[in-house]
């Protein structure tokens, strides 16, 4: 039986090399084709004489050369198209937007504006688009609210961009009162409320402001401008507001350390970034309400709320659900979906016409998946105010391609930057203005060719569980072998070693955590499963064909763990973590992106997560024999 995804892609040993090759041949010839008609009456600038003269010749063979150079080096790299590739978050790439990205960037368009590239910015509309539907956002003009989105360069820039819409809106309320108290006039009784009630309107009656002060005289519109935080400055602003200065943002500790740099750059300061206590590597629920309640007692209030779709780590999902739950109950805040890791995995819940499908349905499918938990978090990302998408982790394309998507897009013209020589003033309609989305990004200049690669992906391979779904749901499959193999690993090797998962698998990500049976030393344990990590890292120097299987690795502080997940962890592992002599749990990391990992290594034997168990075993076997 034919393989349905084995059009897609290159293949580990390049099966699909006569069309990759033929295709890119192809196509640079076609854009020769396109330069030489360009202006085809035009002289050539490099002449046929220069061609065959010593300098031209010595130039294109030191540049030959050089080009053979790299490439020689570039065999060193991580052959992360590989199923014996299981480390970090990257696999082998869609073809289709692999060819798309290497042909786009002969082009060269620059996404800051459509004046720079017309045909890729629209490009990277329609992927934002098609994400945002398969999301649960709408595009609907007769919707509301309708949403926007648009590419970045990666996760850290869209979770950036996303809690600086945050900010902006929550602190616009402030600078309208501000307005109104310098010109005298009140348009709306509310802004006569202290700064804690002006802090705590919801997102949407943030944005009804927008209309409010658009629909005032000139004077007063400018008095709003004046006022504002991006004019003032942070610290003007707090000497009017200082409770501006106890802004928060609620993370759980699962969440990527890009939130401490955004924090940063804010101005707002880590201090401001509150923790909230995690269980089985996923937000408490429970604690982050009491956390609610304190700050609401206190009259502090909240910035924003960011749930993880995919943690970095361990690939867990956050109760998203409840986190949109709790707005209001009594604290209002942006609630951001940071899901750079699993953002593509909604693919399996929509169906061709792109609604929901039912739990049921997703789950005869698979052995475990989706639990009811999995379920309801995903289908809650439609009340999510924002949500971080990477492309170029399970979407499949080239790094660096990220994306941002904002549930209702009346507040992103609140980030707009203009510059005369890029953005060309004239009348606009409201749709206009979301046709140029340089002037909202936090990127300038950003390559077409990105967008090129995902749009191509997402046509030949539709955002839902028939097509794209289907790529995801071999990697879950995956996922679901391994941690079959895994808990009869445990079970083989119990007399000699404990195996444990620290936390539940909830799609496609693994980790592992090990101790010797007897050993009572948190530093003991974690030096063996450092020496399992060891002989299947990287090492560059190395040839990387002396490695069987990669592998990744994490360590979860000790102070991260929940009493309930310490209890289990000693249970499990015979630890007693509590008189720990290390601070952390040293842990094994597998991604199964890859899409042959339930493909035969040769004929006759196992597949390749079978033939990682096995490694392992003789590797653990190795390691604890006597003199290993």
């Amino acid at each position: 039986m034919a393989d349905p995804l084995s059009p897609w892609f290159v293949g580990a040993y390049g099966e699909n090399n006569d069309f990759f090759e033929r295709t890119l041949l192809e196509l640079v010839r076609d854009h020769v084709f396109w330069r030489r008609n360009f202006h085809p009456d035009d002289q050539p600038p490099i002449t046929t004489r220069e061609q065959h003269g010593a300098p031209f010749l010595d130039g294109i063979a030191r540049t030959r050369q050089e080009l053979h150079q790299l490439t020689a080096k570039l065999k060193h790299s991580v052959p992360f198209f590989h199923p014996r590739y299981l480390g970090h978050m990257v696999s082998d790439l869609l073809m289709p937007g692999l060819i798309a990205q290497l042909i786009t960037t002969l082009y060269n368009p620059n996404n800051v504006v459509e004046e720079a590239a017309p045909v890729t910015v629209k490009l990277e509309l329609e992927v934002a688009a098609q994400l945002a539907r398969m999301l649960g956002y709408s595009m609907d003009p007769a919707h509301a609210p309708r949403a926007f989105g648009h590419l970045t360069s990666g996760g850290t820039v869209a979770n950036d961009e996303a809690l600086w819409l945050a900010r902006t809106l929550k602190l616009y309320p402030l600078a309208v009162r501000d307005a109104c108290e310098h010109l005298g006039r009140w348009p709306d009784a509310r802004l006569r409320g202290e700064d804690f009630e002006l802090l705590n309107l919801s997102v949407a009656e943030s944005a009804d402001l927008l209309a409010l002060v658009a629909a005032q005289p000139p004077d007063f519109r400018a008095a709003v401008e004046a006022a504002r935080v991006e004019q003032v400055g942070l610290a003007a602003f707090a000497v009017r507001h200082p409770l501006v200065t106890r802004l928060a943002v609620l993370a759980p500790a699962t969440a990527h350390y890009s939130w401490k740099k955004a924090m940063k750059l804010l101005g707002l300061g880590v201090d401001q970034l509150v923790e909230v206590p995690t269980c089985g590597g996923r937000i408490d629920p429970e604690a982050f309400a009491r956390l609610l309640e304190d700050r609401a007692a206190a009259r502090l209030p909240v910035l924003a709320v960011v749930g993880v779709y995919g943690t970095t780590e361990f690939g867990t999902l956050d109760a998203i659900d409840e986190l949109a739950r709790l707005r209001g109950r009594p604290l209002h805040y942006w609630l951001h979906v940071d899901a750079a890791w699993g953002g593509y995995v909604p693919s399996l819940f929509r169906d061709e016409r792109g609604a929901l499908r039912p739990r049921e349905e997703v789950a005869g499918e698979f052995a475990y998946f989706p639990s009811e938990r999995v379920y309801r978090a995903t289908a809650a990302l439609a009340d999510a105010d924002s949500i971080t998408v990477d492309a170029h982790k399970l979407g499949f394309v080239p790094f660096g391609c990220g994306a941002v998507l904002i549930r209702d897009r009346r507040a992103v013209p609140l980030l707009a930057q203009d510059a005369a020589y890029v953005f060309v003033s004239g009348e606009e309609d409201d749709d206009a203005r979301f046709r140029k989305p340089g002037r909202f990004s936090l990127e300038g200049s950003r390559p077409g060719a990105a967008a090129a690669g995902c749009y191509v992906n997402h046509r030949v391979l539709p955002l839902d569980a028939a097509h794209f779904g289907r790529l995801i749901a071999r990697s879950v499959h995956a996922c679901e072998k391994l941690f079959d193999h895994l808990t009869a690993l445990a079970r083989e090797l119990s007399p000699t070693v404990a195996l444990a998962l620290p936390f539940e698998p909830d799609c496609n990500l693994v980790c592992l955590a090990l101790n010797p049976r007897g050993n009572t030393s948190l530093r003991h344990a974690n030096a063996l499963t450092r020496r399992l990590y060891e002989a299947m890292a990287v090492q560059p120097e190395l040839p990387v064909q002396l490695r069987t299987f990669f592998g990744s690795c994490t360590t979860v502080p000790l102070a991260q763990l929940s009493a309930r997940d310490r209890a289990r962890l000693e249970a499990s592992l015979q630890l007693d973590l509590s008189a720990a002599d290390d601070d952390g749990l040293f842990l094994l990391r597998h991604t199964l992106m890859n899409p042959w990992l339930l493909t035969p290594q040769a004929e006759g034997e196992p597949d390749y997560v079978e033939g990682y168990a096995r490694h392992l075993t003789t590797l653990l076997k190795a390691v604890l024999s006597p003199g290993g």
